[in-house]
């Protein structure tokens, strides 16, 4: 099980508004955690944080993950005060509809709702069309646009506000634990390592960068500014254990069956293999995945900077992804931090990852 302090800061983390773009609140919660386990922190020019453990070592050690989650923003706004829309990231119309919203302002929270018509109203409609994004209008509660323009902006982001709870048994529920997991799980790798009384030879910097769901961008500056030797990324997967779902397609990942190794393309084979070393002498399961071009994650701009860092992908299982009731393992998520800083104990100093020709 996860300890109570671990659970209590993932709560925090995952309840706290992250849009991508407006990332400063959740990068706050994630910074005061892993301070106490670090030996220094620093943020960047866009938000990008950095917890640096054992500062020094060698080789240096990237331990990323992405804070941002899935969004909205304020695109326009109505003579009768509602407000159109529109999307950050892979955000899908058809869920998003007749769900309560928080649109985060300057001055605080304003709460609304994402307009729905009754299915009375629609009994005409014989093939209804699934709704874009540019159909959704939010109601804030005033009648006129003057009234809207004093408690938002155009360009304030907005979420969802579903929170997290306990599902069943090790199952939890939340919107956005995409992805962060991530950040959870290498700020407790970081815990781990610092809790074990033995520092790695490796300088470890556990990484929240900013802005993945709209094209990698955080990645590409931290891992451009920091030029770690070797990188592990954290990110969810699609679990493809409930129906409708082709394992044909999408291959066989379950929850509570460990986290997963991605193979191919960015993920360098000798960083596998060590991480499957790992996994075998800690005991803890793995599940596998197969890429083709990109991986879709944050590794796929890692890897290729400044001619090549040596990378890999560790995900947890997440069914129902980008959507309001995302559900994880608690048990697979616990098993992702063991398995970096476990990583992270294995490097000589001045181990260098290289493709054998």
């Amino acid at each position: 099980m996860m300890r109570e302090a671990s659970l209590a800061f993932l709560k925090s983390l995952v309840n706290t508004p992250s849009p991508v773009g407006h990332e400063v609140r959740g990068q706050r919660v994630w910074l005061d955690y892993v301070t106490q386990y670090a030996d220094e922190t620093f943020s960047d020019a866009y938000g990008n944080c950095v917890a640096v453990l054992n500062k020094g070592g060698s080789p240096r050690l990237m331990l990323a993950a992405h804070a941002d989650e899935i969004a909205m923003a304020v695109n326009y706004i109505t003579e009768e005060g509602y407000i159109y829309v529109r999307k950050m990231g892979g955000v899908d119309a058809a869920i998003t509809k007749a769900q309560r919203v928080l649109i985060h302002t300057r001055d605080g929270g304003v709460k609304g709702v994402v307009g729905n018509t009754a299915p009375h109203l629609m009994k005409e409609e014989k093939d209804p069309k699934p709704p874009r994004i540019y159909d959704l209008f939010i109601d804030i509660g005033v009648a006129t646009r003057k009234e809207a323009q004093k408690l938002v902006s155009i360009g304030d982001p907005i979420t969802l506000v579903d929170e997290f709870d306990l599902l069943r048994n090790d199952l939890v529920v939340a919107r956005a634990f995409d992805n962060r997991i991530g950040t959870f799980a290498v700020a407790e790798a970081l815990r781990l390592l610092k809790e074990s009384g033995v520092l790695p030879h490796a300088e470890v910097c556990a990484v929240s960068n900013v802005q993945e769901e709209v094209g990698l961008l955080g990645a590409r500056q931290i891992a451009y500014s920091l030029k770690p030797d070797v990188a592990l990324v954290v990110d969810v997967t699609h679990a493809t254990d409930y129906p409708n779902v082709s394992k044909t397609q999408h291959g066989d990942v379950r929850l509570g069956e460990g986290p997963t190794l991605t193979h191919g393309g960015c993920n360098h084979p000798d960083v596998v293999a060590r991480l499957e070393q790992v996994a075998k002498a800690k005991q803890i399961p793995l599940q596998h995945e197969a890429m083709s071009s990109t991986s879709g994650t944050d590794t796929d701009a890692i890897f290729w900077t400044r001619g090549g860092i040596a990378s890999a992908l560790v995900s947890l299982p997440d069914r129902y992804m980008h959507s309001p009731v995302e559900v994880i393992s608690l048990k697979d998520l616990v098993k992702i931090p063991e398995l970096l800083a476990g990583f992270a104990a294995t490097l000589k100093k001045g181990e260098e990852f290289r493709v054998r020709i």
